[in-house]
């Protein structure tokens, strides 16, 4: 199997509307309350787990969220194309998806889904490339988890997230950048909030709605959970609509587009994302928001880019991609 890391764009520099295209689905990364006992030692509830050989969050012994086991799988057999009579993955799909929401799939037989395509609202078209199908069913691209059905995730084969990065320099009291006294260089912030349901600190974003655009997704996730848009007044989400336009509307700079190596992640359903980062060069765009904890934000927060954070799901690396690019410390 290909490293999770094959996908990263390095340098790729696009204004917003170049990503309007539709996409649909029903947040990326994975929180836990608890570390999970993983089958590699690199994943950790905090660790981005890049193993060499195959996702690994998505092999966790202990499915996210519940008591179910996924049946262990190894790395050497990983790859749907190894030949393997005895696997026997848990069949599990969580309550709260079977209770049919307004995002999530029926059980396939009750529907028939176009996969590869777009399907209506819905798209189920991968960042990867095509999938296989396999008795009806979308198989992973990353290869075997040891749990096939849908998990926590409402959408059979890719569930497409939408990841806002909104950055600014560090400035002292006379407005100047503050440099890092070990690296020399100056210092990024950006904008976090601490999630709800496990406490970590991660960028904001969420799942992007059918029919809605990319674009769409990231200007939406962001204002609800670090601007609390849905609880403000009109007049209020009239004032923040306007600055939000104003740097959502700026250039962005694409820095992952493709599969998260997630915990929720089954045999036949799987997280995707495009983290996209808006960056406040002069200080008086971003800076001016009113940053206020909403949806599923506890708290929220501008917070210095550095190495050694602690961040939800592969964030950190996001954000590594977005400090080598604006040449900042790291």
């Amino acid at each position: 199997m290909k490293a999770v890391s094959r996908n990263w764009v390095a340098s790729v520099h696009v204004a917003l509307s170049l990503i309007g295209v539709p996409y649909a689905a029903g947040t990326s990364g994975v929180c836990r309350k608890n570390a999970v006992s993983c089958i590699s030692s690199l994943c950790s509830s905090t660790s981005v787990c890049m193993s060499p050989a195959a996702h690994v969050k998505s092999r966790c012994t202990s499915y996210t969220g519940s008591d179910t086991p996924r049946f262990p799988v190894p790395d050497d057999k990983v790859d749907w194309d190894t030949d393997w009579p005895q696997y026997s993955p848990v069949n599990y799909t969580a309550p709260t998806v079977l209770k049919k929401p307004v995002w999530a799939d029926p059980e396939i037989g009750a529907f028939s889904p176009q996969f590869n395509s777009l399907d209506g609202s819905v798209d189920r078209e991968s960042h990867e490339g095509s999938y296989r199908i396999q008795n009806g069913k979308p198989l992973n691209p990353h290869g075997r988890t040891g749990l096939e059905g849908r998990g926590l995730l409402g959408r059979w084969g890719p569930n497409h997230a939408a990841d806002p990065i909104v950055t600014r320099w560090k400035r002292d009291s006379t407005g100047q950048r503050v440099h890092h006294t070990n690296s020399q260089l100056p210092v990024l912030q950006f904008v976090s909030i601490k999630r709800l349901d496990c406490g970590e600190w991660a960028i904001p974003g969420g799942m992007v709605d059918p029919g809605e655009r990319i674009s769409q997704t990231l200007q939406r996730e962001f204002s609800e959970e670090a601007l609390n848009s849905l609880q403000a007044s009109p007049s209020e989400r009239e004032k923040i609509q306007k600055r939000i336009t104003e740097l959502f509307d700026s250039a962005g700079l694409q820095v992952y587009k493709g599969y998260v190596d997630d915990p929720r992640n089954t045999d036949n359903a799987w997280m995707e994302t495009v983290a996209v980062n808006f960056h406040d060069e002069s200080g008086n765009s971003a800076s001016e928001l009113p940053l206020q904890a909403g949806d599923n934000a506890g708290q929220v927060s501008w917070i210095d880019v550095d190495s050694s954070l602690a961040l939800y799901a592969n964030h950190l690396h996001f954000l590594e991609t977005v400090a080598k690019e604006r040449n900042a410390h790291w």
